[in-house]
């Protein structure tokens, strides 16, 4: 049906409703009185000219009725209301009197018989999309805000292949209560016996609020069912229009991590950010990109994306253009590789940065032990390269981003990211940009990551390789990790090392496991198998300790570390003289550099 022909059904259905109520009413008063009268039908007229005019103003013709509720009825109630009021006055001018009996029966009349011609749409349309054949029987827990939301979206859509059929929630006084025609059935300790006993096929967890730990918690109970279990979308990518109610996602392994996400310091890095110039190195890498998109949230005037790799770089730039296409960003890309000193020299120069975010690092610690070499290469030739090119630019602030695989290094990897931070400690104490490093531990999904390595495993049926049963680590979000680095950034004075709190350790072999439940699988069908520790790994990772970091984080989630003098010296001839020795006492030296063990180390200098 056309919106035309719809509205001038809804005008014929009033208008017919509107005139004959007074009438109707009238002989439910009187029913011996005569039915048609002179004042009755000037009631009628003045009824159905007013109700018209008070029902433009409340737009009752402009409603999506299928979607009715106590909006609709409200506004139906004011309209009416209002219009047989007006009558009552136009008969006290007109008769001197006000016939209020059959004008009360008017008003229920009204107000009954155009409501009902606009419900019943709804629910008409109600009871069709109600219909749970060839449907799957799901289990919304939290019968709240957002469980309401979600149990209405599914009831209501014809597309949904999910039927609800029961609430869970913790408060007990829901308890037997129904939601839209659906029960709360009971609290989340039940949650086992209702899948059984209500062949429920679907669970969806639809409790915004919950913190991480308390999801954790309770996907330990839903796993347990061999239902498949799903979270809806935050309520800010609803809002925002990015999904619907409907499009529930699987619950990620970085859902179950219990970290609490950290408000941000938002005006800070907007004025570190917002209108300026800036430089991510390792543009094309999972941290460098995460770094770009967080980045463009400022609007900065030019992002310049710098990379090795020219396939990744073009990836983040096709996607920045695409996201962030309703910005004035200037984006640009430069294939470059930080080892050589002229072009980083060249691109700062150009460019004339405000900020630099050196992300670019080779960071897989088994290959960088059977690559010494290389690893110098980047990690710190690069690192020195892009510093200095920075301080020769007059960049504002330099963030280099680390690692916790620098705190008492036990690889090569860790140890030349240690050496990278003591460069950046030294450019820091004689130039006037303000250099700092970031340390932080793991990031979920970052390439060569264990995650990715288990999804893989997992797809081909397994085993999952662990290296220990007792192996553990700190984890972060890409996301989380890319923001607090803007963050630390915001806070430079120069010659820092930041340290971020990663929170609780993860067990490795945990984390397996929870891969494997939200998959979809049991620990009897994908097998764990202990490989053995790699070359340079640690069986636990260190974040500083109270005697290396001070108390007071300077921000939720950051703390400055307090770091010993450097004698840049002894890092002049590492560069100068690596490429002569073995692979073997490079390893050594890198590692004795890192752990301030050469001799005349502790002669403070940062003479060149």
């Amino acid at each position: 049906m056309t919106i035309h022909k719809r509205l001038a059904l809804l005008i014929a259905i009033d208008s017919l409703i509107v005139m004959l109520s007074v009438f109707v009413g009238n002989w439910l008063i009187a029913p011996a009185s005569e039915i048609v009268t002179p004042a009755l039908i000037v009631t009628s007229i003045g009824l159905l000219i007013s109700h018209h005019v008070f029902a433009h103003f409340f737009k009752l013709y402009k409603r999506v009725w299928q979607y009715a509720s106590i909006r609709e009825l409200s506004s139906i109630f004011v309209a009416v209301t209002l219009s047989v009021a007006t009558v009552g006055i136009l008969q006290l001018v007109l008769y001197q009197v006000m016939y209020s009996r059959t004008l009360l029966i008017t008003l229920m009349l009204h107000i009954l018989l155009i409501g009902a011609s606009r419900f019943s749409w709804r629910v008409y349309r109600d009871a069709k999309f109600r219909s749970a054949a060839n449907k799957k029987r799901a289990m919304i827990i939290g019968a709240g805000n957002g469980g309401t939301m979600v149990a209405r979206q599914l009831l209501n859509s014809e597309m949904s292949e999910l039927h609800p059929v029961a609430f869970i929630d913790d408060d007990k006084m829901k308890t037997g209560l129904e939601i839209m025609g659906v029960p709360v059935a009971g609290t989340k300790e039940s949650i086992p016996s209702i899948v059984k006993d209500k062949n429920i096929q679907h669970i969806i967890i639809a409790i915004p609020s919950l913190s991480k730990s308390q999801l954790s918690e309770l996907f330990e109970i839903c796993s347990q069912t061999k239902v498949k279990t799903q979270i809806m979308p935050s309520v800010e990518d609803i809002m925002s229009g990015r999904v619907s109610v409907t499009q529930m996602r699987d619950v990620q392994v970085e859902d179950l991590l219990g970290r609490e996400p950290v408000e941000l310091d938002t005006k800070k890095i907007g004025e570190t950010l917002t209108g300026k110039t800036v430089v991510v190195t390792g543009a094309g890498g999972s941290i460098g990109s995460e770094v770009c998109r967080q980045v463009s949230r400022y609007s900065p005037e030019k992002l310049v994306l710098l990379g090795h790799g020219e396939n990744s770089i073009y990836t983040i730039e096709m996607e920045l253009r695409t996201k962030f296409s309703d910005l004035k960003m200037d984006i640009v890309t430069e294939i470059a590789d930080v080892q050589d000193k002229a072009r980083m020299v060249d691109v700062f120069k150009t460019h004339a940065p405000d900020v630099v975010y050196h992300a670019a690092a080779h960071k897989h610690v088994p290959l960088m032990e059977r690559n010494p070499h290389e690893a110098v290469k980047n990690n710190v030739i690069g690192t020195k390269n892009c510093a200095e090119a920075a301080d020769e630019a007059g960049v504002s602030s330099f963030v280099m981003i680390s690692t916790d695989k620098a705190v008492n290094p036990t690889s090569v990897m860790g140890a030349t990211k240690r050496i990278a931070e003591m460069i950046v400690q030294c450019m820091g104490q004689k130039s006037s940009t303000k250099f700092v490093a970031v340390r932080f531990g793991n990031v979920l999904g970052s390439r060569g990551s264990v995650i990715p390595l288990f999804k893989q495993q997992i797809a081909a049926g397994g085993p999952l390789t662990v290296t220990h049963p007792d192996m553990t680590r700190y984890f972060m979000t890409i996301p989380e990790a890319s923001r607090l680095v803007l963050q630390a950034g915001s806070l430079a004075e120069g010659g820092e090392v930041f340290v971020l709190d990663m929170g609780e350790p993860v067990k490795i072999v945990d984390l397996a496991k929870n891969l494997i439940k939200l998959s979809g699988f049991s620990e009897n069908e994908i097998a764990i198998r202990y490989s053995g520790m790699r070359p340079g790994e640690k069986l636990f990772e260190e974040l500083l300790g109270n005697e290396e970091v001070h108390d007071q984080q300077i921000f939720p989630m950051i703390y400055r570390g307090k770091t010993p003098p450097v004698n840049i010296q002894v890092i002049h001839e590492l560069i100068n003289t690596f490429e002569k020795q073995d692979i073997n006492d490079l390893r050594e030296l890198v590692l004795n550099i890192s752990h301030f063990r050469v001799s005349g180390l502790r002669n403070y200098s940062i003479a060149k």
